[in-house]
């Protein structure tokens, strides 16, 4: 079972973060791998969350990083085709199925898809919002005690809340252009 387990917030996920950024950096090559950030609650110092490092790929084209399939799988990466979200290429280390826990999620986008910049500006705004990082802790929480195994759902719980802090942080970068 893939059962959804909020954690304590650890200061060593970031450690955890450059270490698989190294291996992917590696395994891509810098020719496709343009970018490498760290996302998600384990991003966000003092949140706590599920254990599971995402790391967010950056590349010029998705066509192109088909190519990097094989070497994600050689580095215990499984690619899941059947994503139902268009313009990313995700992966998951430790498949719960086959007996292996979950520790990384890899996101693959192109640089200037919308995915990229929500994810980076939804983690920067809670970065330097620690009012909103309890507000989201308390919504995870209460998600994850709903929907212990469906990770769809507590997924999709969070979507609205996600959805406003993005709004929020483009308000805040909108309103200095005018500065």
């Amino acid at each position: 079972m893939d059962e959804i387990i909020i954690v304590e917030s650890d200061p060593h996920w970031q450690t955890q973060f450059v270490e698989e950024a190294t291996n992917v950096r590696k395994a891509l090559g810098n020719a496709l791998t343009v970018a490498i950030e760290h996302i998600g609650s384990t991003a966000i110092p003092g949140l706590a969350a599920k254990p599971i490092i995402d790391l967010l790929v950056g590349v010029h084209s998705l066509e192109l990083a088909q190519n990097a399939i094989s070497a994600l799988e050689a580095i215990e990466y499984v690619y899941w085709a059947e994503d139902p979200r268009p313009g990313r290429m995700f992966f998951v280390k430790g498949m719960p199925p086959f007996g292996r826990q979950r520790t990384h999620h890899l996101h693959m986008v192109e640089l200037t898809s919308e995915f990229w910049e929500e994810r980076l500006l939804f983690r920067n705004y809670l970065r330097s919002h620690p009012d909103q990082v309890q507000r989201y802790e308390v919504l995870k929480r209460c998600l994850a005690n709903h929907f212990k195994s469906d990770r769809e759902a507590y997924t999709q719980g969070k979507t609205e809340y996600v959805q406003s802090i993005v709004a929020k942080a483009r308000q805040s970068i909108d309103s200095y252009k005018f500065l």
